[in-house]
């Protein structure tokens, strides 16, 4: 079982997550820019992810199963930024 600390840590950055997610959705409603509806996307999974580490009987990040989501999360934030420099290019 996970200790409260624990518990705790991962629920405020479960947290962390979803208010940055809200707060580039907001961003993105106001630029449609698209930059900003992936960074979105990706801190959504994280925060679903964390949220699912909190629950799970599991409880450790060293398992492979949190690796998949985290990977899609960072290839989410890679793409957005190349597609953001590729659309500044001549």
């Amino acid at each position: 079982m996970m200790s409260t600390i624990n518990a705790t840590l991962i629920g405020a950055t479960a947290m962390a997550s979803l208010t940055a997610a809200l707060f580039f959705l907001r961003y993105w409603r106001q630029s449609r820019d698209p930059l900003f509806v992936m960074f979105a996307i990706a801190f959504a999974i994280d925060s679903v992810m964390r949220f699912v580490l909190g629950f799970s009987p599991f409880s450790s990040e060293d398992e492979p199963l949190y690796y998949v989501p985290r990977l899609i999360t960072f290839a989410l934030i890679i793409i957005a930024i190349v597609q953001k420099n590729r659309r500044r290019s001549p």
